[in-house]
Parts: C-alpha cells; structure tokens; sequence
C-alpha cells in the first residue's frame, strides 16, 4: 500500500476538557497518512488516479474547525472515519497533537491507524 500524507495541518478547534478551554480556540497540529495505490497515476501521469490530498486536508480542516469535542481522542477518530467514508480510503493513519497541552512539553497528542470497513487486517 503505498501513503499519501499530510504534514503539519494546522487548524484552530474548539477542543478540551475543562471551562476555560470550551471558550476559547487552541490550535491543534494534524498529520495524515493516507493508503492509497499510486501505480494507476504513476503508469497514466493523470491526475484523475491520484489522491486529491488538498481536498483531503480541507475536509478535515472544515470539519475540525466546526467540531467542538472534549478530548483529542474523539477528534482524531472522527476525523479518520470522515477520511475512510468520503475520501474512500483502504487505511488511515492520524496523527493529533496539542501543543503547549502539557506544562514543559512542546505537544501531547494521539496517534491512530484505521481501516476501511471490509479491508482486510
């Protein structure tokens, strides 16, 4: 499976747990890797066989900027599922960080891979 990805999206959200951080917008960092074959673009030069990553990376800044979840866990799971239903994506990873979350850290944040319903594990 070859990866299409994403690095360093940076999208203002309405994220966290406590009163203070439900008023206010705390940007979060993103970064996506995203299956998909190469080989049909690669043999064609034609872009129709690749994997729109902007539309991708607008989706997901869209939907993080109207979200409002408590916990960067909730978030990077959402966001996979939208990547796996509307990009139709064979494998998602995410990668959501929240930097400045933790007193001398520079990011706290989670990673997850997921698949698309019926591909194989």
């Amino acid at each position: 499976m070859d990866i299409v990805y994403i690095r360093d999206l940076r999208v203002d959200a309405c994220i966290g747990i406590y009163d203070w951080e439900r008023k206010i917008r705390q940007q979060i960092r993103i970064d996506l890797d995203m299956g998909w074959d190469n080989r049909p673009a690669a043999e064609t030069d034609d872009i129709q066989y690749t994997l729109n990553y902007k539309e991708a990376a607008k989706l997901v800044e869209t939907f993080v900027m109207n979200s409002e979840f408590q916990l960067v866990e909730t978030l990077a799971e959402q966001i996979a599922a939208l990547l796996l239903s509307d990009m139709k994506l064979p494998w998602v990873k995410v990668s959501l960080g929240k930097p400045v979350a933790v007193s001398g850290s520079q990011e706290v944040g989670v990673i997850i891979e997921r698949l698309a319903k019926g591909s194989a594990e």
